[in-house]
Order: C-alpha cells, then structure tokens, then sequence
C-alpha cells in the first residue's frame, strides 16, 4: 500500500482511494490515519493507493486565493486526485461545518465511485442524505462499516 499527500505527483497505477472529508483546517480528529492503518495490511498482492489530502506542513495563514501558489497548488491537487481515484470515501464529522467537504460531494455525487458517512448530529445531515439517496450514493453509520464496504467492493 502506498499513501500520497500532496502535492507529490498522482499515482496512475493501483486501486486508488481519496480520502475527503472533514479536515477543518487541520482542527479536526485525524480520521485519514485511521483509514491508512485499516487498509495497512489489505490484500498485499494488490496494489492500493491512498490519496490523503491532511498536509502535515499546512499553513492556514495562507490566504485562500487563486494567486497564492501553496493554495492553488494543494486545490489543484486534490481536485486531480479525486478525478483520478477509483473510489472516494467521504467522511463528514459531527463536530464539523466541512463546507468544502460539501462542495467536493457536489462535484463528484455522479461519479458513482463515492461512499460516506455522515455522523449523526451532522449540522447538514438531513441535506448529505437526500443527495446521497438521490444519486444512490452507498451510505454509512461509522467509518468502520464504510471501509469494511470498501474492501468487499475491492474483492469483487
């Protein structure tokens, strides 16, 4: 298994994983690391990719704008990830706002390569499961049971 973080270069061999979700500027549980360590000893005779957009060098004195090279480089980054993953696990914390979390589920809520898991107490709960029902997007109480899924639909 291999982890990349960005900005480093997108793996194009391999089943690929994104990790999106709740980040809230680095203020929140590290959910990602959790998920690594899960597949961590997944099916070593095949090849898994993990994108994990949590930056351990983040600066969140960056100013958020298309001019400024760190910021577009990380946003560019994990929208070409998300392109190139063969599945997107979506993860919105309960303790969160994950506005871009939502923008991402947006995006990507045809691409049919997408799981979630809202907690419940999620302030947008009820708004994540009417698009994920809409657009028969697989849905999860925990994170455990989203990535048990996952690895089940690995072994199909």
């Amino acid at each position: 298994m291999k982890v990349i973080y960005p900005v480093n270069e997108i793996e194009k061999k391999g089943i690929k994983i994104f990790l999106a979700g709740t980040i809230e500027m680095g203020n929140s549980a590290d959910w990602q690391q959790k998920v690594v360590t899960d597949f961590q000893d997944f099916y070593k005779e095949k090849e898994v990719v993990i994108f994990n957009p949590r930056r351990f060098d983040w600066d969140s004195s960056w100013e958020q704008s298309i001019e400024n090279k760190q910021f577009s480089d990380q946003v560019n980054w994990e929208l070409n990830a998300l392109e190139a993953s063969d599945f997107i696990i979506m993860f919105f914390d309960k303790n969160s706002k994950s506005p871009i979390s939502m923008l991402e589920l947006g995006l990507f809520a045809d691409s049919k390569k997408m799981l979630v898991c809202c907690e419940e107490g999620f302030w947008r709960k009820g708004n994540i499961d009417i698009v994920c029902k809409r657009k028969e997007i697989p849905t999860f109480e925990n994170l455990e049971d989203l990535t048990k899924a996952l690895k089940n639909l690995i072994n199909l």
